[in-house]
């Protein structure tokens, strides 16, 4: 029987579905989400018009449901979302209580509406004329307090790069994650791998989310970036591993699409602090960005560290600001990483192109989520 043709499916009985609503049933070829409200059983599609997320899962809040998965929310009664959205609507399925079961009717009384939302800024690509100058993007992480201004060893060593660079006729630019007001990863995988999305369902909900920058820095803009860290008790910033948790929707694209995010870019790195560990913040950095698809020239980062018994952090402000070699390898680094894009930049369709990444799939078991419903 095809989905056209009108059909009546018998899904448990009212006893059964009572004591389980909400819960998600079969009704040919439909998945449907069974809600108990004002006494009476209700059904509407089990698939959120937003990313599929399973709305048998979310919560209710007086008619209206809310995804598990991005808080999109819909009337159970009517389908359609909330004021301002109620033009979006998700399928309404007839229901029917009979002495021997319930029932639901396919195909839904009313059907899925989607509205166009307006495009996502992380869209827009900044195409790259050709003949234009290489992209530099700078990546500061430290937590400096602009109401209360000192000197940052990284924050320095990151402009001595980018200055180089601009000098050299490159096109650059520096985002210092401190004056960006952007939440934290809500850790969308954990509820399904499909529910991480690129882009950040974050910046798609909350307008006030300033990681947008970095985000189409990262993917649409840059040729090379250059990462710059202070060490905080032998590891990277916190701002760096509040940004890098929200670069896993980047990443996941990997893994549930084979879908490569970061092409032809290239990463370097700049690592300074008062205690040693250096080698270590290098290489969890260099693990993480290889991740996301980035490839690294040779000798891929730079660093200052004093050593563990190092606390005078006024000296190592003094040993950076003197030290004209820290400077020189600033210069060295941004110029390995222009150089090893030009390589990159040269294979663009060609054998040595590097391949897509693969081996990492999403469980097909755990996250079968595939769902049809009109």
């Amino acid at each position: 029987m095809s989905d056209s043709s009108e059909a009546w499916h018998r899904v448990a009985t009212g006893d059964e579905l009572r004591a389980a609503a909400p819960v998600a049933v079969t009704a040919g070829s439909h998945q449907v989400a069974i809600f108990l409200y004002d006494g009476r059983l209700r059904a509407i599609s089990n698939r959120c018009n937003h990313r599929g997320g399973p709305l048998a899962e979310g919560r209710l809040h007086g008619e209206f449901v809310m995804c598990p998965w991005h808080a999109w929310e819909y009337s159970v009664i009517t389908g359609r979302g909330p004021q301002g959205y109620d033009e979006e609507q998700v399928p309404v399925f007839s229901v029917e209580e009979r002495p021997d079961g319930v029932y639901v009717r396919t195909p839904p009384a009313m059907p899925r509406h989607l509205i166009p939302h307006k495009r996502s800024l992380l869209l827009d690509e900044h195409p790259k004329p050709p003949g234009a100058p290489v992209r530099v993007l700078g990546l500061s992480t430290t937590g400096m307090d602009d109401g209360n201004p000192r000197y940052s060893t990284s924050d320095a060593l990151l402009d001595e790069a980018l200055s180089h660079a601009a000098a050299a006729g490159a096109d650059t630019q520096c985002l210092r994650l401190r004056e960006l007001a952007f939440r934290h990863c809500e850790g969308n995988y954990s509820k399904a791998a499909r529910a991480c999305t690129w882009p950040c369902a974050i910046t798609e909900r909350d307008p006030a989310d300033q990681l947008t920058p970095v985000y189409e820095g990262l993917v649409h803009w840059a040729d090379v970036v250059l990462i710059a860290t202070p060490i905080r008790w032998g590891n990277a910033s916190s701002l760096y591993f509040k940004m890098a948790e929200r670069l896993n929707c980047v990443q996941n694209q990997v893994t549930i699409n084979n879908r490569v995010l970061i092409h032809h870019k290239v990463a370097a790195f700049i690592i300074t602090g008062g205690q040693d560990n250096i080698q270590a913040v290098a290489g969890s950095m260099l693990t993480f960005w290889s991740e996301l698809g980035f490839v690294f020239p040779p000798f891929p980062f730079i660093a200052h560290s004093r050593g563990w018994d190092a606390e005078d952090m006024q000296n190592n402000v003094k040993v950076v600001k003197m030290s004209e070699g820290l400077r020189e390898a600033a210069h060295e680094l941004v110029a390995r990483g222009i150089a090893t894009w030009r390589m990159v930049d040269a294979t663009r369709g060609s054998k040595m192109e590097p391949m897509e990444r693969a081996g990492r799939k999403a469980n097909p078991v755990a996250d079968s989520m595939a769902m049809h419903d009109g």
